[in-house]
């Protein structure tokens, strides 16, 4: 064998994602490093976003245009770091995927798996990398916007900020059942995934029936627990708002810019909580996939 290609290792007992994703950041670090760099550039220029947009406002009513111009300056290093990021990203983690998929198939085989079995878990193997990919950037900015936006209200309108600490003690009482719940869901989905290769090549049609009404059935209930949990983060939303108003409402002659910086720091918290159900969700599917998949040896050509 070339001693360029990966190389399969026994089935190490136990494997994780945990692991698997610790090898992933190990081996390929200086990438990693670098996309993350770029995500945490964006994220300190979309928090400074609404006090720049908010000292705009009361500049433009101040009929200060130089003033206000620093805001469009702001939005364009926005874009231009993230055109970055976006450009770096594609090429970075193809090429990881195309390093992963290799050594994933090679400890399948000698595992003895079914071909159906190999097939389904190289596909699965790619949600480590989508998780660095799309997944760790989200959570990334989704944490740094809760702290960042938490942290803001604290400063400048400390009841609304008091609000948004209570909501996220209220979320993390019911996180951990819904991660469980979520993982078993994904075990039994990925248990038939396992199986459809074979299905296909050999099974009536009522089998095949029943199987395809299964898995609509499991991502059905995966959909409809995404779907309640954005509605306990809409109800919780609503009532942030509602405390923000009463209390600007009741305050002495607040500005516009102060208003627009209250406003645009909450929406920026509740969106930012509403991406917890999704991230929650794919944690859930890396657990269930990391007991499956056995990448052995990665390697960085």
């Amino acid at each position: 064998m070339s001693p360029h290609l990966p190389q399969a290792e026994p089935e190490a007992s136990p494997h994780s994602a945990t692991k698997t994703l610790r090898a992933i950041a190990r081996v390929h670090r200086r990438k990693l490093i670098f996309t993350l760099s770029l995500v945490a550039a964006e994220n300190l220029l979309f928090l400074a976003y609404p006090l720049f947009a908010g000292s705009a406002v009361d500049a433009i009513l101040r009929n200060q245009v130089g003033a206000a111009l620093l805001y469009a300056v702001m939005v364009l290093a926005f874009w231009v770091v993230g055109s970055a990021r976006r450009s770096v990203d594609t090429r970075m983690f193809t090429r990881i995927y195309a390093e992963l998929a290799v050594p994933v198939i090679l400890n399948q085989r000698q595992g003895a798996q079914t071909t159906s079995t190999v097939a389904a878990r190289v596909v699965l193997a790619r949600q480590f990398v989508d998780f660095f990919e799309a997944h760790v950037p989200m959570m990334v900015t989704a944490f740094a916007s809760i702290v960042g936006a938490s942290v803001m209200l604290l400063v400048i309108e400390p009841v609304v900020g008091i609000g948004c600490l209570a909501a996220l003690m209220l979320f993390a009482v019911f996180t951990p059942s819904f991660a469980a719940q979520n993982q078993l869901l994904h075990g039994r989905l990925n248990d038939r995934l396992e199986k459809e290769l074979t299905l296909v090549e050999t099974a009536a049609a009522r089998t095949l029936l029943r199987h395809y009404g299964l898995l609509s059935k499991l991502r059905t209930r995966l959909s409809d627990r995404e779907a309640i949990a954005f509605l306990y983060v809409g109800l919780v939303a609503a009532s942030l708002f509602a405390v923000a108003i009463l209390r600007l409402a009741t305050e002495a002659q607040p500005s516009a810019g102060h208003i627009y910086a209250v406003m645009t720091y909450l929406w920026t918290f509740v969106t930012s909580v509403d991406e917890a159900p999704g991230m929650l969700d794919q944690i859930a599917r890396l657990k269930d996939i990391g007991l499956r998949v056995n990448p052995g040896r990665i390697t960085d050509d």
